[in-house]
């Protein structure tokens, strides 16, 4: 096996072994459009993910953005698959590592998503907690994450209630001490339901959100067999506790 290719197999592997893998499939399974990472495979995302990055490409890739890979940036390798030819057919022979470089290794023409600008309240808050946010490109199906092993909100909107839903799992984090990995139907009904009572005391009108919120809650409680109504009841003390940090009350 390549060397290469055995390396980023051993650091999946510890990752499983660590409890980091949940996570990192969770946002992974959200590919972001118009960025070549969105026609990679889950590994690879994943081994993206790992990297600490969410948008990496090679370095002609680059160069073709108008960016350029900074000097003395280290590579990540993903997996591609090789071909040999056989009788006229095409056949897996196996994987080769093939080198890419993160955008935050790279310099040049700002990227699309790099130019939303965020004034949002309580963000002070979360970067007191050690908290970094930084914006990406969204796509159909979200519009931000928390990822608790590196303690970030990323963000692809400027909605308050976008951003209120990432500091509302931020503060459960410290309740619990620990997130599940994933969507966990618990964890996403107080998230959403902190970031619709937030959306209230910051003075944003109530039928900007309610809609959406419902319709959320709705869906992760079905998982759970519950209403919403009875979903919401099931983690009102969760809540409590996490606008209680919030607002160190």
């Amino acid at each position: 096996m390549n060397e290469k290719v055995k390396v980023i197999l051993e650091e999946i592997l510890r990752r499983f072994e660590t409890g980091d893998i949940p996570e990192a499939i969770a946002l992974s399974m959200f590919p972001i459009p118009n960025i070549p990472a969105n026609k990679w495979s889950l590994l690879n995302r994943t081994v993206v993910f790992f990297s600490g990055t969410h948008d990496a490409r090679g370095f002609n890739q680059w160069k073709e953005t108008g960016r350029f890979v900074k000097k003395g940036a280290k590579a990540i390798h993903i997996l591609a698959p090789r071909f040999k030819k056989e009788e006229e057919e095409q056949i897996l022979s196996g994987f080769m590592a093939v080198a890419v470089f993160r955008v935050e290794d790279t310099e040049g023409v700002p990227l699309s998503y790099e130019q939303i600008e965020l004034e949002l309240p309580l963000m002070e808050l979360a970067k007191n907690w050690g908290i970094s946010i930084r914006t990406i490109p969204g796509n159909y199906r979200y519009y931000g994450y928390y990822s608790q092993s590196r303690n970030e909100i990323t963000l692809a909107s400027q909605e308050e209630c976008v951003f209120f839903h990432e500091l509302s799992h931020a503060a459960h984090k410290q309740v619990l001490g620990q997130l599940k990995g994933g969507q966990d139907w618990r964890q996403e009904i107080v998230a959403e339901l902190s970031a619709a009572a937030l959306c209230h005391i910051v003075g944003k009108r109530p039928n900007d959100t309610l809609g959406h919120s419902y319709r959320y809650i709705e869906r992760y409680a079905k998982k759970a067999k519950l209403s919403a109504y009875q979903g919401c009841v099931k983690v009102i003390s969760d809540v409590e506790k996490v606008l209680h940090l919030i607002f160190a009350l």
